[in-house]
């Protein structure tokens, strides 16, 4: 289905009979994610046969009565029905941050499933939106080998230009951002603290480059805070990642209640209903 779109639409709260209250916005990659990225993402795995998993942790004080105690409740962990791959909701935890912004989901893949340490990581913060993510978990899910390499770096570049995005002049093998430049996509040296089963990640010098990475973000005007951050590790088949910016680039709109304040200016509109 194809919505036109109108940026003029209002949002905000809805008097009763008025404007509706959810919209399809475009474009996705400023869209956000409606304030339910946990939400969207747990269906998705479920949807998939995934098993989650939920740690009670608590903390009592010195003459506390039982009643009292502090019980802390999360579902931190999402695992696949092979167990090769899993999915971590790590912002509850105390994450790292990446891009300045917390982490919110981190994805991993093993080899098999006698090794107890993951070949490559994917970490996500929040604001991205949870269809893209989505399609990266359907992506991922789909595959039988999820650590073995497939495709390569032209499969990334591919899915973004497919839908109108723009190679870098630099580096038009690596590099790829959209046509209002606010969101970037790039083939490059990782974060620190992303983890990969690749060895060289842990003996690379200071000095040194350390195998490349897909790194994503989106600036809504330059020098500002980012909307959202994700980094690949240098492990993550290029072809999970092309599933990705597929779905990120995708010019279909997504249904929004809720949108983000540093992007509502620069996005398409229409009611929903």
């Amino acid at each position: 289905m194809e919505v036109l779109l109108n940026p003029n639409f209002p949002l905000g709260p809805v008097p009763p009979g008025g404007a509706p209250s959810a919209y399809w916005v475009g474009p996705r990659h400023l869209a956000g994610d409606d304030g339910r990225l946990y939400d969207s993402v747990a269906d998705t795995l479920a949807g998939l046969g995934w098993t989650g998993l939920t740690i009670v942790r608590g903390r009592q004080e010195p003459d506390e009565a039982p009643e009292d105690r502090q019980v802390l409740r999360s579902t931190v962990l999402h695992i696949s029905p092979d167990t090769l791959r899993w999915a971590q909701w790590v912002l509850a935890d105390e994450p790292f941050l990446l891009g300045e912004l917390p982490v919110a989901w981190q994805v991993s893949a093993r080899t098999d499933a006698g090794s107890p340490l993951a070949a490559w990581s994917a970490y996500f913060t929040p604001e991205i939106p949870g269809e893209v993510l989505g399609d990266f978990l359907h992506a991922l899910d789909a595959h039988d080998r999820p650590a073995a390499a497939f495709g390569g770096p032209e499969l990334v570049l591919d899915a973004v230009t497919a839908h109108g995005w723009l190679c870098d002049i630099d580096r038009p093998d690596a590099r790829a951002t959209d046509p209002t430049f606010t969101t970037r996509l790039g083939l490059g040296e990782v974060p620190p603290l992303i983890q990969d089963g690749d060895p060289r990640t842990l003996t690379v010098a200071s000095d040194e480059a350390g195998p490349a990475g897909w790194q994503a973000w989106a600036e809504p005007s330059l020098g500002a805070p980012y909307l959202w951050a994700a980094s690949f590790s240098a492990g993550v088949p290029d072809g999970l990642v092309a599933a990705f910016a597929a779905s990120l680039s995708s010019t279909a709109p997504v249904l929004r209640r809720v949108l983000p304040e540093s992007t509502r200016d620069r996005l398409l509109r229409a009611p929903a209903g």
